[in-house]
C-alpha cells in the first residue's frame, strides 16, 4: 500500500496537483498542524449563534434573503436545505479525475481554518476521496460566483446522506454510497452547509485540469514542430540564441532553445545547408518560438493563478478566530480563474492554429517542395489533402470556442448578485479544445512523417527519429489512399497521453524548460 500524500492547507505546489490528478489511486491525509485553526474557528461560529446579532448565513437567509432571520431551533435544517435547493445542476456528470480534485480542494481550503466548519467535515470530505466515493455532479449551472453553487452543492450531498455518487463502479443514492464505503453521513451544523459550496473549487479544478493536459499537449506540438521543420527542409537559422536573447522574452528563449536541440544531428539539415535557394521560411516555420513562447508565458502565468487559488479560502463570510470576527466578503467572485481560463483558450486555439498552417504548407507542394498532398501518385491518390480538411475544421471551431467567457455576465439572486465571472464555463470549454488541438497536432504529425518518406534515406536527428519510430509503431507510411482515421485516432492518443514526449525527454534536456513546473 503506498503512503499517503500529505495535504497542507495554504501549501499545494503544481507536482502535488498534478499528481493528484494523475493518479487515481493516491490517498492523502490532511496535515495535523492545521487542527487547532480549524477547531478555534468552528468555535467561534458556535458561539455567534448563541447571541443575537445577524451572521450571514449563520442566522441569515442566503443571497438576497440575507435579511431574512433565521430561528435558533432551524440552524441546522437551514443548511440543509441550502444544500438541497442549491443542487440543481444540468447536463453530463464532470469526469472521476476532476470530481476527485473537486473533493480536496474544498477539504484543503476549509481546512484553512476561515471557514467555521468542524473537523468532521473535513474529513469525511478526504475519506470520501480516499474510499472512492465521488459524488456525481453535473457540469452546468455556475456562474462563478458566488461561487460555484450548483455543483458544490452536488458535490457535497451525498455528505449528509443524499445526492447520488459513484462508489465501487455504481452510481448508487449518495446515502447508500457512503454506507458500502463504510462511512456515516454527517449532520450540519450552522454555516456549514454554506462554507462547502461557497467556493470557486469546481471552477479551478476544471481550469487545473485542462492546464494539465495543455502542458503535455504543448511539448508534443514543439516536437512536432521541429520534425515539420525538417520534413519541410527549412532553416535552423531562425533559431539562433541571439534572436531570442535581443527580445528578452522567456518563453520564447526557452522554446527556441528546445527547437535547436532537437535538431541536432539531422541529416536533412546539412544536406540543403549549401545550393538551397529560399532565403526565408514560411512565419509557421520560422515564427515556431515567438509563437509558441507566448503560449508558454501564458500557460505559465494560468499555473500561478490557479496554484494560488488551489491554496485559498473562498467561502463566504469568512471566519477570523484570532480576532472574534466574521467577515462577508466576495473571496468566491471566480475572476481570476475566468480570466486565466481565458488566457488559456487563446493559448490553445494558438498551438492548433500554427500547427494547422504547418500542414497547409506540408500539402502545398510549392511550399514544401515535397510531392502534392504527400502522395507519391497525385491524381490517382489524393493523399493528405482532406487531412488537412479535418485540422482546418477543428481549428476553425477552436477559433468560437476560444472566445472570451469572462466578458459576459449575467445578474443573479434579484440583482443581490449582479455582476458574475462565468469561470465554470471558461474553464469547462477547454478540454473540447485540447481534443480539438491534440488532434490537428496528431495530423500534423502524421504529414511530417509522411513528409520525412520522401526524404529517405536521409535521418532527422536523433531525437525525432525516435518520434517517428513511435508514429510508425501504430500508422505505416501511406504510399496508397486508405482511410487515416483509425491512425489519426492512434496518434491522437500518443500524443494527449503524454508520449511524444516521453520518447524525447531523456535525449533533449532542454525540453524540460519548455514543461510546467
Amino acid at each position: 500500500m503506498t503512503t499517503p500524500e500529505l495535504l497542507v492547507p495554504g501549501g499545494l505546489t503544481f507536482a502535488q496537483l498534478r499528481r493528484l490528478v494523475d493518479t487515481p489511486d493516491l490517498t492523502v491525509k490532511l496535515d495535523p498542524s492545521c487542527r487547532a485553526a480549524v477547531r478555534a474557528s468552528a468555535d467561534l461560529v458556535r458561539r455567534a449563534t448563541e447571541g443575537d446579532a445577524p451572521v450571514y448565513g449563520v442566522n441569515t437567509g442566503f443571497g438576497k434573503l440575507a435579511t431574512q432571520r433565521i430561528q435558533r431551533e432551524d440552524l441546522a435544517v437551514l443548511q440543509l436545505k441550502l444544500l438541497r435547493s442549491h443542487a440543481v445542476g444540468v447536463g453530463d456528470a464532470l469526469p472521476a479525475r476532476v470530481v476527485r480534485l473537486v473533493l480536496l480542494l474544498k477539504a484543503a481550503s476549509l481546512a484553512r481554518g476561515y471557514s467555521g466548519v468542524r473537523e468532521e467535515v473535513i474529513d469525511t470530505l478526504i475519506a470520501m476521496h480516499n474510499r472512492g466515493v465521488l459524488p456525481v455532479i453535473p457540469c452546468q449551472g455556475s456562474v462563478g460566483a458566488s461561487g460555484d453553487l450548483a455543483p458544490l452543492a452536488h458535490l457535497c450531498l451525498p455528505l449528509v446522506g443524499e445526492g447520488e455518487a459513484w462508489f465501487d463502479g455504481q452510481c448508487l443514492p449518495g446515502g447508500q454510497a457512503m454506507e458500502r464505503a463504510g462511512l456515516e453521513p454527517l449532520t450540519l451544523g450552522p454555516k456549514e452547509g454554506l462554507a462547502l459550496i461557497n467556493g470557486t473549487q469546481v471552477s479551478t479544478a476544471l481550469a487545473l485540469d485542462a492546464l494539465i493536459a495543455a502542458d503535455r499537449l504543448f511539448e508534443a506540438a514543439v516536437i512536432t514542430g521541429a520534425l515539420t521543420l525538417d520534413a519541410a527542409r527549412g532553416s535552423d537559422a531562425p533559431f539562433d540564441p541571439r534572436i531570442h536573447a535581443v527580445r528578452g522574452q522567456p518563453g520564447q528563449i526557452d522554446c527556441a532553445a528546445a527547437y535547436r536541440a532537437l535538431a541536432v544531428g539531422s541529416e536533412i539539415r546539412r544536406s540543403h545547408l549549401e545550393g538551397d535557394d529560399r532565403v526565408q521560411d514560411p512565419y509557421c516555420l520560422r515564427c515556431q518560438p515567438q509563437v509558441m513562447g507566448a503560449c508558454l508565458d501564458q500557460m505559465r502565468y494560468a499555473t500561478q493563478v490557479l496554484v494560488r487559488e488551489a491554496n485559498a479560502v473562498t467561502d463566504n463570510p469568512l471566519v477570523f478566530a484570532a480576532e472574534g470576527s466574521m467577515v462577508s466578503g466576495g473571496n468566491f467572485h471566480a475572476e481570476p480563474v475566468a480570466l486565466v481560463a481565458d488566457a488559456l483558450a487563446v493559448a490553445i486555439a494558438e498551438i492548433g492554429s500554427i500547427s494547422e498552417r504547418r500542414v497547409a504548407m506540408l500539402v502545398d507542394t510549392v511550399a514544401s517542395r515535397l510531392p502534392p498532398f504527400l502522395t507519391p501518385e497525385p491524381g490517382l491518390n489524393s493523399g493528405f489533402m482532406i487531412v488537412h480538411v479535418t485540422a482546418a475544421a477543428l481549428a476553425s471551431e477552436n477559433k468560437s470556442l476560444a472566445h472570451p467567457a469572462s466578458v459576459d455576465s449575467l445578474p443573479t439572486s434579484a440583482n443581490q448578485e449582479d455582476h458574475v465571472s462565468m469561470a465554470t464555463f471558461a474553464a469547462r470549454r477547454l478540454q473540447p479544445m485540447l481534443r480539438n488541438t491534440a488532434h490537428i497536432v496528431a495530423i500534423e504529425l502524421l504529414a511530417a512523417a509522411q513528409g520525412i518518406e520522401f526524404l529517405r534515406p536521409l535521418k532527422s536527428a536523433p531525437a525525432l527519429e525516435g518520434v517517428l519510430r513511435l508514429v510508425r509503431s501504430v500508422s505505416p507510411a501511406m504510399m496508397a489512399d486508405r482511410s487515416l482515421a483509425r491512425d489519426m485516432e492512434a496518434v491522437h492518443h500518443l500524443v494527449a497521453a503524454g508520449d511524444i514526449g516521453r520518447a524525447t525527454e531523456r535525449q533533449i534536456p532542454e525540453l524540460q524548460a519548455v514543461r510546467l513546473a
